[in-house]
């Protein structure tokens, strides 16, 4: 091999080397900065910051899908604390979920033998909870329509509809009480929701649990995210608020 040739091999190797321990220490310093904004939004409203695994979260949270994905499980970059709402306190609990799966891939050699193979895959993402200040309430999950949902549509496995086309159109709804959801999902609900466009909402045991179960958000979200559900149940009608406080059954 010509002498030149070899030297652009090996420029060409030390470059991709380059590149690589620069892209990682970038990231390092993208993390680090995000986890210095994440303690510095806890201290600015009063809560507390864990950078560390809790692998106990999941325990605690069982009744929400997204954290009994896989094994290893665990919570980090925590958020949380207790905080005050329309005269309640409220505990609030926000950061980043971690969970491993098991995939099978195939791979195939230079004479066409295949072999299957499996990897540990680790997935992130983040989330916000908020435990609502009522004893008991119907468990209510409000999510943008996917192709499956359409599906199972044609089916006969229908979520809720709503008087708004667009809303049912967009958004799968499921409730135990239909009478809850029409409650809720009012006129101007729907048209909040159309608007701000959120990921899943997961309301169960008398939590709400925001995320999209897949990404890791930038450390301005989680301010947003408060913020976003304070508007969403300020547009809960007075009757449910206050038949929920009263410990009717709705």
């Amino acid at each position: 091999m010509h002498p030149l040739v070899v030297i652009l091999i090996i420029v060409g190797i030390v470059g991709v080397i380059a590149l690589g321990i620069y892209a990682a220490i970038q990231a390092e310093k993208a993390r680090q900065q995000r986890i210095a904004e994440m303690r510095a939004y806890a201290n600015e409203v009063g809560l507390s910051f864990r950078e560390h695994k809790d692998t106990s979260h999941d325990e605690e949270y069982a009744h929400f899908e997204l954290f009994r994905r896989g094994f290893d499980r665990a919570a980090y970059n925590t958020i949380s604390g207790e905080m005050e709402y329309n005269d309640a306190i409220v505990r609030v609990n926000m950061g980043d979920f971690t969970y491993k799966t098991r995939e099978t891939y195939t791979t195939t050699d230079s004479k066409g033998r295949t072999r299957t193979r499996t990897r540990i895959v680790k997935h992130h993402f983040s989330y916000f909870i908020m435990d609502l200040p009522y004893i008991t309430m119907p468990d209510l999950m409000i999510r943008r329509e996917g192709f499956f949902d359409k599906i199972a549509s044609a089916f006969g496995k229908n979520d809720i509809d709503f008087e708004s086309a667009e809303f049912s159109r967009k958004y799968f709804v499921k409730c135990d009480s239909r009478k809850f959801a029409y409650d809720i999902i009012h006129p101007r609900m729907m048209e909040f929701l159309l608007e701000t466009k959120p990921g899943l909402i997961d309301i169960e045991n008398a939590r709400i649990c925001l995320s999209d179960g897949y990404r890791v958000w930038e450390s301005a979200r989680f301010g947003h995210s408060l913020h976003w559900t304070r508007q969403f149940l300020d547009l809960w009608p007075g009757f449910v608020v206050n038949d929920l406080a009263e410990g009717r059954a709705l």
